[in-house]
C-alpha cells in the first residue's frame, strides 16, 4: 500500500462535518502527553497548553486533535497519563460533553484505532477519591481522518495526522513503538532523540512533505491539515494548499491554527516576561488571519 492510498483511504473514510463562517475551531496535534517524567515531552509546556485551551473553550471554539495526543509508545498503560494529566483531561472532558471535541488517531496512539481499547480505558476511569467508576468519555471514537465542509461554498478542509506518507509509522507502527519502548525513550533522558522520527530527523521530515504535498496536488490541491513533523506550514493562497499546525512540544511554547470567521490563522502560546518581572501566558499570532476561500480552485 502506498503514501497515496493510504490518504485516500483516510479521505475516503473520513468523519464529515459541516461548518459555516459563525464556527470557530483550534487545531493542536502531537501533544504526546506523557506519565509526567523526565522522558514525558508534554510536561514541559502543560500550563501553557492548559491555559491556551482553557481560553479556547471559554471562547465557544470546538476543539480538533490531529493526533498523537497521548504518548502511547513510550508509556504502556493510559491510566499513568491520565493520572499525570488530570487537570488537561477534565477540560478535555468539557469539550467533550458540550460535543466539541475532535479526535484523530497519529502514529503513537494507533491503539485508538481498536475500539475495544478505546471503550476499556477512554469511555470511564477509576476516581482512587470516591473509589468507583466514573464517566471520562463515553462512546467516544476515534477517526483517522476529518473533513470540515463549509455550508455554503461546499469547500473541504480534509485533516489527518498525517503519518500515512510513512510506512514504518503506519504499517510497522508496533516494530517503531518496540523500539521506542526498548531504547529511545531511555536514551531521550540523556537528550538523544530517535532518529527515526520526522520531527528529529530533517531528511524523513522532507520525505514526508513531499509525499504530502503530492497527494494534495493530486487532489486537486485539496485544502489539507496535518501535524506530525512538529513543523508549522501555513500556505499563500495559489500555493500547495498543505497547512501542520506544528506540535506542543516546541521549546517553551506550543502551536495550532485557529479557524475563526471562515478564516484560518498560525498562532504561537508561550510564556513572556512583562516589565515587572511577571510571567505569563500569551498568545502570538504568526501567520493570517487568510480567508479560507481564497484557497478554494475552481476544480475542488
Amino acid at each position: 500500500m502506498s503514501s497515496r492510498t493510504r490518504f485516500s483511504n483516510a479521505y475516503k473514510n473520513a468523519k464529515r462535518i459541516p461548518f459555516n463562517d459563525s464556527s470557530k475551531f483550534i487545531v493542536f496535534s502531537d501533544c504526546h502527553r506523557g506519565d509526567n517524567s523526565f522522558a514525558d515531552d508534554f510536561a514541559n509546556n502543560r500550563n501553557i497548553y492548559f491555559h491556551a485551551l482553557k481560553h479556547y473553550y471559554n471562547e465557544g471554539f470546538s476543539y480538533c486533535e490531529l493526533g498523537d495526543g497521548d504518548e502511547l509508545w513510550e508509556n504502556i498503560e493510559f491510566k499513568d497519563i491520565l493520572e499525570a494529566h488530570k487537570n488537561v483531561f477534565d477540560l478535555l472532558k468539557l469539550f467533550f460533553n458540550d460535543n466539541r471535541l475532535y479526535r484523530v488517531v497519529g502514529n503513537h496512539d494507533m491503539v485508538y484505532r481498536r475500539q475495544r481499547y478505546v471503550e476499556k480505558n477512554l469511555y470511564s476511569y477509576f476516581n482512587k477519591i470516591t473509589g468507583k467508576d466514573e464517566p471520562l468519555f463515553p462512546g467516544i471514537t476515534f477517526t483517522e481522518g476529518l473533513i470540515f465542509e463549509h455550508e455554503s461554498t461546499k469547500q473541504e478542509l480534509f485533516m489527518v495526522h498525517g503519518h500515512q506518507a510513512e510506512w514504518m509509522n503506519y504499517v510497522g507502527w508496533k516494530l517503531n513503538r518496540f523500539m521506542v519502548r526498548a531504547l529511545w525513550r531511555q536514551l531521550q533522558i540523556f537528550g538523544i532523540g530517535d532518529p527515526t522520527s520526522p520531527a528529529k530527523n530533517y531528511r524523513e521530515l522532507i520525505k514526508v512533505e513531499r509525499r504530502t504535498k503530492r497527494w494534495i496536488i493530486d487532489n486537486k490541491n485539496l485544502f489539507t491539515i496535518t501535524g506530525h513533523t512538529h513543523r508549522p506550514r501555513f500556505p499563500e493562497p495559489g500555493d500547495i494548499a498543505y497547512f501542520n499546525d506544528g506540535s506542543c512540544v516546541h521549546p517553551r511554547s506550543i502551536t495550532g491554527l485557529e479557524i475563526v470567521n471562515g478564516s484560518i490563522s498560525l498562532i504561537k502560546w508561550h510564556i513572556a516576561t512583562t516589565e515587572d518581572g511577571t510571567l505569563k501566558v500569551i498568545r502570538r499570532l504568526l501567520e493570517g488571519p487568510q480567508k479560507l476561500i481564497d484557497y478554494k480552485t475552481e476544480t475542488s
